[in-house]
Protein backbone atom coordinates (compact mmCIF):
# COMPACT_ATOMS: atom_id res chain seq x y z
CA UNK A 1 0.00 0.00 0.00
CA UNK A 2 1.45 3.32 -0.67
CA UNK A 3 0.34 6.80 0.32
CA UNK A 4 0.64 9.88 -2.06
CA UNK A 5 0.51 12.60 0.59
CA UNK A 6 0.04 16.17 -1.38
CA UNK A 7 -0.01 19.82 0.48
CA UNK A 8 -2.05 22.28 -0.57
CA UNK A 9 -1.15 24.85 -2.91
CA UNK A 10 0.07 28.54 -1.41
CA UNK A 11 -2.96 30.07 -0.18
CA UNK A 12 -3.68 33.86 -0.17
CA UNK A 13 -2.07 34.84 3.46
CA UNK A 14 0.76 37.38 4.39
CA UNK A 15 3.75 36.11 5.21
CA UNK A 16 4.49 35.60 8.50
CA UNK A 17 0.59 35.04 10.00
CA UNK A 18 -0.04 32.14 12.07
CA UNK A 19 -2.94 30.15 10.32
CA UNK A 20 -4.06 26.27 11.02
CA UNK A 21 -7.87 25.76 10.66
CA UNK A 22 -8.62 29.34 9.04
CA UNK A 23 -10.19 28.73 5.30
CA UNK A 24 -7.81 30.27 3.23
CA UNK A 25 -8.53 30.88 -0.71
CA UNK A 26 -5.71 29.27 -3.21
CA UNK A 27 -6.14 31.14 -6.75
CA UNK A 28 -7.59 28.98 -9.23
CA UNK A 29 -4.71 29.22 -11.75
CA UNK A 30 -2.22 28.03 -9.09
CA UNK A 31 -4.65 25.08 -8.08
CA UNK A 32 -4.95 24.10 -12.06
CA UNK A 33 -0.87 24.43 -12.58
CA UNK A 34 -0.68 21.73 -9.48
CA UNK A 35 -2.66 19.41 -10.50
CA UNK A 36 -1.35 19.25 -14.06
CA UNK A 37 2.05 19.40 -12.69
CA UNK A 38 1.08 16.37 -10.33
CA UNK A 39 -2.03 14.14 -12.14
CA UNK A 40 0.81 12.34 -14.12
CA UNK A 41 2.74 11.56 -11.02
CA UNK A 42 -0.55 9.69 -9.08
CA UNK A 43 -1.78 6.24 -9.54
CA UNK A 44 -5.26 6.51 -11.43
CA UNK A 45 -6.99 3.33 -9.42
CA UNK A 46 -6.02 5.07 -5.88
CA UNK A 47 -8.90 6.48 -3.42
CA UNK A 48 -8.62 10.12 -3.58
CA UNK A 49 -8.98 11.82 -0.23
CA UNK A 50 -8.89 15.21 0.89
CA UNK A 51 -8.95 17.77 3.66
CA UNK A 52 -12.51 19.73 3.77
CA UNK A 53 -10.39 23.23 3.62
CA UNK A 54 -10.86 25.01 0.64
CA UNK A 55 -7.07 25.20 -0.19
CA UNK A 56 -7.14 21.50 -0.03
CA UNK A 57 -10.64 21.31 -2.60
CA UNK A 58 -9.38 23.54 -4.88
CA UNK A 59 -6.56 20.99 -5.46
CA UNK A 60 -8.19 18.01 -4.81
CA UNK A 61 -11.04 18.89 -7.75
CA UNK A 62 -8.80 19.71 -10.12
CA UNK A 63 -7.28 16.23 -9.61
CA UNK A 64 -10.14 14.32 -9.30
CA UNK A 65 -10.92 15.58 -13.02
CA UNK A 66 -7.49 14.58 -14.41
CA UNK A 67 -7.62 11.23 -12.48
CA UNK A 68 -11.45 10.48 -13.10
CA UNK A 69 -11.76 9.73 -9.94
CA UNK A 70 -14.30 11.06 -6.87
CA UNK A 71 -13.14 13.52 -3.83
CA UNK A 72 -13.77 11.51 -0.58
CA UNK A 73 -13.68 14.73 1.97
CA UNK A 74 -12.87 13.95 5.95
CA UNK A 75 -12.04 16.51 8.47
CA UNK A 76 -9.88 14.00 10.26
CA UNK A 77 -7.83 15.72 7.47
CA UNK A 78 -8.02 19.10 9.00
CA UNK A 79 -5.10 20.98 10.26
CA UNK A 80 -3.98 21.89 13.52
CA UNK A 81 -6.92 24.55 15.13
CA UNK A 82 -4.22 27.34 16.77
CA UNK A 83 -7.61 29.01 18.77
CA UNK A 84 -6.73 32.30 19.25
CA UNK A 85 -3.63 32.37 17.36
CA UNK A 86 -4.84 31.98 14.27
CA UNK A 87 -4.20 34.57 11.75
CA UNK A 88 -2.73 36.74 14.10
CA UNK A 89 1.37 37.50 12.87
CA UNK A 90 3.79 35.52 14.44
CA UNK A 91 5.64 38.58 15.83
CA UNK A 92 2.74 39.33 18.27
CA UNK A 93 2.08 36.35 19.83
CA UNK A 94 3.55 36.71 22.99
CA UNK A 95 7.01 34.98 23.11
CA UNK A 96 6.26 33.07 26.47
CA UNK A 97 2.95 31.44 25.01
CA UNK A 98 5.58 30.55 21.36
CA UNK A 99 8.52 29.23 24.44
CA UNK A 100 5.55 26.95 26.68
CA UNK A 101 4.68 25.12 22.77
CA UNK A 102 7.67 24.84 21.97
CA UNK A 103 8.50 23.87 25.60
CA UNK A 104 5.86 20.83 24.96
CA UNK A 105 4.70 20.94 21.53
CA UNK A 106 2.64 17.50 21.74
CA UNK A 107 0.98 18.81 24.50
CA UNK A 108 0.24 22.33 24.71
CA UNK A 109 -2.76 24.20 23.64
CA UNK A 110 -1.39 27.11 21.37
CA UNK A 111 -4.04 29.60 21.46
CA UNK A 112 -6.57 27.25 23.16
CA UNK A 113 -6.68 25.70 20.40
CA UNK A 114 -5.94 22.16 19.83
CA UNK A 115 -2.87 19.98 20.80
CA UNK A 116 -0.87 18.02 18.51
CA UNK A 117 -2.17 14.97 20.70
CA UNK A 118 -5.31 16.16 19.72
CA UNK A 119 -4.50 16.10 15.91
CA UNK A 120 -2.44 12.79 16.21
CA UNK A 121 -5.78 10.88 17.17
CA UNK A 122 -8.01 12.12 14.57
CA UNK A 123 -5.24 11.33 12.24
CA UNK A 124 -4.69 8.13 13.20
CA UNK A 125 -7.93 6.92 13.12
CA UNK A 126 -7.70 8.37 9.42
CA UNK A 127 -4.84 6.17 9.09
CA UNK A 128 -5.84 2.89 10.46
CA UNK A 129 -9.21 3.26 8.19
CA UNK A 130 -6.95 3.53 5.18
CA UNK A 131 -4.77 0.71 6.10
CA UNK A 132 -8.01 -1.62 6.85
CA UNK A 133 -8.59 -0.59 3.22
CA UNK A 134 -5.76 -1.52 2.32
CA UNK A 135 -5.55 0.39 -1.69
CA UNK A 136 -3.36 2.85 -2.62
CA UNK A 137 -4.84 6.04 -1.51
CA UNK A 138 -3.83 10.08 -2.73
CA UNK A 139 -4.14 13.08 0.26
CA UNK A 140 -4.53 16.71 -0.38
CA UNK A 141 -3.91 17.75 3.28
CA UNK A 142 -1.69 20.10 5.17
CA UNK A 143 1.78 20.09 6.72
CA UNK A 144 1.12 18.93 9.81
CA UNK A 145 -1.34 16.57 8.90
CA UNK A 146 1.23 15.07 6.14
CA UNK A 147 3.71 14.79 9.30
CA UNK A 148 1.36 13.34 11.27
CA UNK A 149 0.63 10.73 8.66
CA UNK A 150 4.23 9.81 8.18
CA UNK A 151 4.83 9.32 12.31
CA UNK A 152 1.91 7.39 12.59
CA UNK A 153 3.84 4.68 9.69
CA UNK A 154 6.70 4.23 12.34
CA UNK A 155 4.22 4.58 15.73
CA UNK A 156 1.63 2.85 16.73
CA UNK A 157 0.99 5.04 20.53
CA UNK A 158 -0.81 8.35 19.81
CA UNK A 159 1.75 9.90 22.20
CA UNK A 160 5.05 8.92 20.15
CA UNK A 161 3.04 9.87 16.78
CA UNK A 162 2.92 13.22 18.38
CA UNK A 163 6.29 13.42 19.50
CA UNK A 164 7.59 12.49 16.44
CA UNK A 165 5.61 14.90 14.15
CA UNK A 166 6.52 17.49 16.84
CA UNK A 167 10.08 16.67 15.81
CA UNK A 168 9.91 16.39 12.70
CA UNK A 169 11.14 19.23 9.92
CA UNK A 170 9.06 21.55 9.13
CA UNK A 171 9.77 21.98 5.02
CA UNK A 172 6.97 20.21 3.40
CA UNK A 173 6.80 22.67 0.32
CA UNK A 174 3.37 23.87 -0.92
CA UNK A 175 2.38 21.39 -3.46
CA UNK A 176 4.36 18.84 -2.51
CA UNK A 177 4.02 15.07 -3.22
CA UNK A 178 5.40 12.63 -0.51
CA UNK A 179 5.08 9.35 -1.29
CA UNK A 180 5.01 6.66 1.26
CA UNK A 181 5.01 3.02 1.50
CA UNK A 182 3.44 1.43 4.49
CA UNK A 183 1.65 -1.89 5.46
CA UNK A 184 -2.07 -2.80 5.13
CA UNK A 185 -4.06 -4.59 7.23
CA UNK A 186 -4.44 -3.71 11.09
Amino acid sequence: MRLYLIRHPQPEVAAGICYGRSELAVPVERALEAASALAPRLPREAALWSSPAARCAALAEPLASALGATVRYDARLLEMDFGAWEMQAWDSIPRSEVDAWAADAAAYRPGGGERVLDVAERVKAFHDGLKSDGRDAVLVCHAGVIRLLLAALAHHDIADIAAAAARAPHRIAYGELVIADCASGP
